[in-house]
């Protein structure tokens, strides 16, 4: 059972792996590819943060890295991981990401936890949650 179960967990661990190297190399066709066909997307919704809207297909999962990159400064774009935990089809990650809206020249900071499931090697929930009150605030003129 341990065996069947860390089996599992690193399967899980491979596919959270590929995601964040898609994310960080802004491969949005490889992250369609890790995204299933259907995602149970969660992101509070904020109708002053542009690149935040609801999502639930690869293709629309996969371009939010994109719409985020073309909102904000690359250059002042930071993300940190504290926590990174597996068991079985779940993986949470936590940690803290700060950047700045292009738009606005306001910068956002805060904690974030992102939750993720992975499927038969493709990523099936998507939930974040962040400061969404500092990214909105930074996306207000």
């Amino acid at each position: 059972m341990v065996t069947e179960t860390r089996t599992v967990e690193d399967a899980t661990r491979a596919t959270v792996d590929a995601f964040f190297a898609a994310r960080l190399a802004n491969d949005t066709a490889r992250l369609t590819e890790i995204f299933a066909d259907d995602v149970d997307w969660l992101l509070a919704e904020n109708p002053v943060v542009p690149w935040i809207r609801p999502r639930s297909t690869a293709a629309e999962c996969a371009a939010q890295g994109e719409e985020l990159a073309g909102h904000t400064v690359a250059e002042d774009a930071r993300a940190s991981v504290d926590t990174y935990l597996v068991s079985g089809q779940d993986a949470v990650i936590m940690g803290h990401l700060s950047g700045t809206v292009r738009a606005t020249g306001k910068s956002f900071e805060g904690p974030f936890a992102l939750r993720l499931t992975v499927e038969d090697g493709r990523i099936t929930r998507h939930h974040l949650y962040e400061n969404s009150l500092s990214i909105a605030a930074a996306c207000t003129p």
